[in-house]
């Protein structure tokens, strides 16, 4: 499943991704297979891609940065945020998923 509630957070939700970093644009890119594929512009180096991941999200999410967390695969291309605040269903209806 590519969002679900967060068992060790109330109130947050688990998103699970694929990342292509050194992309043409930031973009959120659909669904490949159980997550969900973003491509960034960002080289995957010193935690520049992640860190357009995190604002990509924010920015889609309508949300604040901060209220996004890199929670798994730091420096693997599938990775998983923690994203509070929202329901699965606010996530999954903002993302158009």
């Amino acid at each position: 499943m590519m969002i679900e509630p967060d068992p060790v957070t109330p109130g947050a939700v688990l998103l699970h991704l694929k990342v292509v970093p050194a992309s043409s644009r930031d973009v959120v890119a659909g669904v490949l297979g159980s997550r969900l594929k973003i491509k960034v512009a960002a080289a995957p180096e010193k935690g520049r891609a992640n860190a357009a991941v995190e604002a990509l999200l924010a920015e889609t999410l309508q949300i604040a940065r901060a209220d996004i967390a890199l929670v798994k695969g730091e420096t693997s291309p599938e990775k998983t945020v923690r994203i509070r605040g929202l329901s699965v269903e606010a996530v999954r209806q903002r993302l158009m998923v």
